[in-house]
């Protein structure tokens, strides 16, 4: 089943992004290093079309570093685009952010022409404690969930630098299956919009192929090659103690475990996907969803028909 997420705030954030826009220098998009293709949301992409953009692989520590070092490379060679690698709590290379959206509108700088950068992200990427880190105080609220900050802040940097800060937004349809899943693992979907047993057994299902040893060592398993996705999770499930009424595993409770281990890292540091990887997942998800706009078109113009808003073709006509 499709993951989405788009409740009512993310509305205004759309607004306020497609408002603020105008002014605004240079666009930092926050992206959550396990993740970079899912967590690049397309809709930001429209509204900042044409906007030097600065890619921030956010919680780097967490992610696989060869893989990492992919995604920058992939993301350094698009026009308009610098990119980099970051841990959010670390301060001295925080500080580089500034460096690199000068690098991006080198005309700006100085009280006259001071530098007005937007950031965002999805929700749970880690902005709020990354301005924190940048600004030494409490600028924003943190916590480990989707939805903390929900209205625009203005916050100064430096004389000439101003950040504009915002709620962290989704997309209204998320056509690619697989960056749904791996939304849900990372943190970035409410809880009450995904299945955790359904998302734990997609996230086992990539992990026992790239990362299988990190599974061994984390739940000492004699072996997970050959295990079908269930029989993984079960077999999690009770070396964890996820168990129910007549020793039976609590199938719930044992993705909720994985789930957990993913996004603290307790399990390593893992990527979910390669810049190649996505690339095939995206265009197989356009080709599914031009499909299904064909189809709905064709409902669409029958039910037009049949209540007589526009005329029958004539089936004569060449």
């Amino acid at each position: 089943m499709a993951i989405q997420w788009f409740p009512g705030h993310m509305h205004l954030t759309h607004k306020a992004i497609q408002e603020r826009i105008k002014n605004i220098d240079v666009v930092i998009e926050l992206l959550d290093a396990r993740l970079p293709g899912s967590s690049a949301n397309p809709m930001l992409a429209e509204l900042t079309a044409g906007k030097p953009t600065l890619k921030v692989l956010n919680k780097q520590d967490l992610a696989d570093p060869a893989r990492t070092s992919l995604w920058l490379a992939h993301y350094n060679a698009l026009a308009g685009t610098r990119a980099i690698g970051l841990d959010a709590s670390v301060s001295a290379p925080a500080k580089a952010l500034i460096k690199e959206c000068f690098a991006l509108a080198p005309s700006r700088g100085g009280m006259v022409k001071p530098m007005r950068v937007l950031i965002c992200g999805i929700p749970n990427v880690g902005k709020s404690t990354l301005i924190n880190t940048l600004t030494g105080k409490r600028a924003t609220k943190t916590g480990d969930e989707a939805g903390i900050t929900k209205l625009e802040q203005r916050i100064s940097l430096a004389d000439d630098f101003y950040l504009y800060d915002t709620p962290g937004m989704l997309w209204p349809r998320i056509i690619v299956a697989k960056s749904g899943y791996n939304l849900a693992a990372s943190g970035a979907i409410g809880r009450n919009a995904f299945n955790e047993e359904e998302a734990a057994l997609e996230l086992l299902a990539y992990l026992k192929v790239h990362y299988a040893p990190l599974l061994v060592a984390r739940y000492k398993l004699a072996v997970v090659e050959g295990l079908q996705d269930e029989e993984l999770l079960e077999a999690i499930g009770r070396k964890r103690g996820a168990l129910q009424s007549g020793k039976g595993v609590n199938l719930q409770k044992a993705g909720e475990i994985v789930i957990y281990d993913f996004r603290a890292a307790a399990l390593g540091r893992i990527t979910l996907e390669t810049p190649q990887e996505f690339s095939e997942w995206l265009a197989a998800g356009q080709k599914l969803d031009a499909a299904r706009q064909v189809k709905k078109d064709a409902i669409e113009l029958d039910r037009k028909i049949r209540f007589k808003k526009i005329p029958r073709p004539d089936s004569r006509a060449p």
